[in-house]
């Protein structure tokens, strides 16, 4: 494994691993439990919004899950009558929403926006509001192209890692951001091909979008699907 970049909110790393095995990690993302809004009792919306479109917003706002046991009896309230955005830090309340400048609506002067929320825990396969994060994965590669091609590369590649040999140059694409295409794209404007080389590692990419930290999900995903194969395992075992 070889970390490629790695902060609260985003974690790329490459590593050499099955894709069915990464695939199934990515998945049972979705297995974590996340608090977020379950239920809104509006009591006046004076927004140009429809009220469901003001409870869809606000359930997918991230809440912050420092608290869990606290945040499980949540309660959050809104009471706005100012003109202008109308933002989650609005929201007075546990557990606080991760960020205070999502806005949820617009309100006129005179016009006024209220509601009691009530969160929960759920899972990211019951609905996307619980969901932690994404995650996905792309193959490594070398892209091997005429050295012809060597200066727009660097060019539109600044950081990109090349070598040269004899008339080719070997693109790398094993960082944070995928340049494949850009490769293609330079190639195919001279209606010419660029070689795609896969590699034997993944690029694998995790992004939260704030109760949990990237590396946590990664962990939490990976626990879940073994907790899931061992019960499986069992299930074999007594058959």
């Amino acid at each position: 494994m070889k970390l490629i970049e790695k902060t609260k909110d985003q974690l790329v790393f490459a590593a050499e691993m099955d894709e069915s095995t990464a695939n199934a990690i990515r998945r049972y993302v979705g297995q974590i439990s996340v608090i977020a809004v379950d239920e809104l009792e509006i009591s006046r919306n004076d927004s140009p919004l429809y009220d469901e479109t003001i409870a869809h917003r606000v359930g997918l706002i991230p809440l912050n899950m420092k608290s869990l046991k606290a945040a499980e009896k949540g309660k959050l309230k809104l009471d706005v009558k100012r003109e202008g955005t109308v933002y989650s830090g609005d929201m007075k309340g546990h557990p606080e929403p991760v960020y205070k400048s999502i806005p949820i609506t617009t309100l006129d002067k005179g016009q006024e926006l209220q509601f009691t929320a009530t969160v929960r825990l759920g899972k990211g396969t019951e609905h996307a509001k619980f969901s932690p994060g994404l995650m996905f994965y792309r193959n490594s590669a070398e892209i091997i192209m005429d050295k012809e091609f060597l200066e727009e590369v660097r060019k539109a590649l600044p950081d990109a890692e090349i070598k040269e040999k004899g008339n080719k140059i070997t693109v790398s694409d094993k960082g944070k951001k995928e340049i494949t295409d850009v490769c293609e794209g330079i190639a195919n404007k001279k209606k010419k091909k660029a070689e795609i080389v896969s590699g034997k590692e993944l690029i694998i990419s995790l992004e939260s979008f704030g109760q949990l930290d990237a590396k946590d999900i990664f962990n939490e995903s990976v626990d879940a699907l073994r907790k899931d194969l061992a019960s499986v395992e069992k299930a074999v075992e007594k058959a």
